[in-house]
């Protein structure tokens, strides 16, 4: 693949990062429909140069599709080499009143590294101890090093009122996720559904006082500040990759990964970890 002007230069920037662990680990956290694995299968369409979709999605389900633990390592190209960072994607939060969802008290434990792949949550049962799914002695590169909050720029009405509590429960993993010290940032979707001169021209994201008004809720209600912000459009209707999409995801994903890679780094200087198995 051969790309071109700014593209080109994130592009390569993010494909050449290289931690010391065999990869860096994201964690994608938002409610259901929020477009995670969307978002997921937008960025590996960048590094495959097509539509991708490793991770499988429902446009059509009000409850969340993913059920398990998903965790996506994404291929360089043709080649045989993957990319120095994996995804994982989880079940989606749900209102307080639901009895679905994925459990606060289970994503904590995935940010700690203590839950296997492909475990199936339930939301009525916390992870045992004594389950095959619970890693007890997490190594390094298990840990997740950077939470991704992903948030739908059109549902402003949800943000507005909280009703259900999703809010409150990305508040409680933001918690979690501070206690460990991860970094976290919002990826902001759907500015195409939330601004209609956005979606003539995406390109104008950052001019639009809709989506920065967005943005500023967001970062008002999460309590993320508006730098650690990103608005970016997944691939939901194309059938052919857009320069302009992929610029913004790959300026999202740019600073995601340093800030991912900053804690790796802070977490091998700590004392009494648990090494990488390689």
């Amino acid at each position: 693949m051969r790309y071109y002007g700014k593209k080109a230069q994130l592009f390569e920037e993010v494909r050449n990062l290289s931690p010391k662990l065999e990869h860096l680990r994201l964690l994608v956290v938002g409610p259901v429909g929020a477009g995670k694995s969307t978002l997921i299968n937008s960025i590996g369409s960048i590094f495959q140069g097509r539509l991708y979709q490793g991770a499988l999605a429902d446009t059509a389900c009000d409850t969340s599709f993913t059920q398990k633990l998903q965790t996506q390592k994404i291929r360089d190209g043709d080649s045989e080499k993957f990319l120095p960072f994996v995804i994982s994607d989880i079940m989606g939060l749900e209102g307080s009143a639901s009895a679905a969802g994925v459990r606060v008290d289970d994503i904590i434990m995935v940010l700690q590294g203590h839950v296997r792949d492909g475990y199936r949550f339930i939301h009525s049962e916390p992870i045992k101890t004594d389950d095959g799914s619970y890693r007890p002695k997490p190594t390094l590169n298990k840990k997740v090093h950077c939470v991704v909050f992903i948030f739908p720029a059109d549902k402003t009405a949800m943000m507005e009122h909280d009703e259900d509590g999703i809010i409150a429960k990305m508040r409680e993993v933001r918690k979690g996720a501070a206690e460990l010290k991860i970094p976290q940032v919002v990826v902001m979707t759907m500015v195409d559904k939330a601004c209609p001169e956005v979606r003539r021209n995406l390109k104008m994201i950052y001019r639009s006082k809709k989506i920065e008004e967005k943005m500023q809720e967001c970062s008002n209600k999460l309590g993320v500040p508006m730098n650690y912000v990103y608005p970016v459009k997944n691939y939901h209707e194309e059938i052919e990759l857009r320069d302009d999409v992929d610029v913004l995801l790959l300026s999202a994903l740019k600073p995601i990964l340093a800030f991912a890679n900053d804690h790796m780094q802070e977490l091998e200087s700590s004392p009494n970890l648990s090494r990488p198995n390689f």
